[in-house]
């Protein structure tokens, strides 16, 4: 049985927890990522399936990837019929 006390105003009242309603924590949880990279840590869980991480995300690898801005606002005047300034 854990116990735990909790003094208020000078009494002195006892909880008691409740016994195996945690879940089990596992040191040695795998960590998938879809890059491929994998590697360990600690979770309730046994696997655990990642999309991006430290390994492939673009501010721990320095890597920026470029954004067709361009190429979204040709398809949106496309879209609506609009013409553009240059022309």
């Amino acid at each position: 049985m854990i116990e735990y006390r909790k003094v208020y105003n000078e009494t002195k009242e006892v909880y008691v927890m409740k016994q195996s309603i945690h879940p089990n924590y596992n040191n040695n949880a795998v960590v998938k990522c879809a890059c491929g990279n994998t590697f360990t840590t600690g979770s309730v869980k046994d696997e655990l399936k990642v999309e991006i991480c430290s390994n492939c995300h673009p501010f721990f690898t320095g890597k920026n990837k470029i954004v067709d801005i361009g190429g979204r606002v040709e398809k949106f005047r496309k879209k609506f019929n609009i013409k553009s300034e240059d022309n």
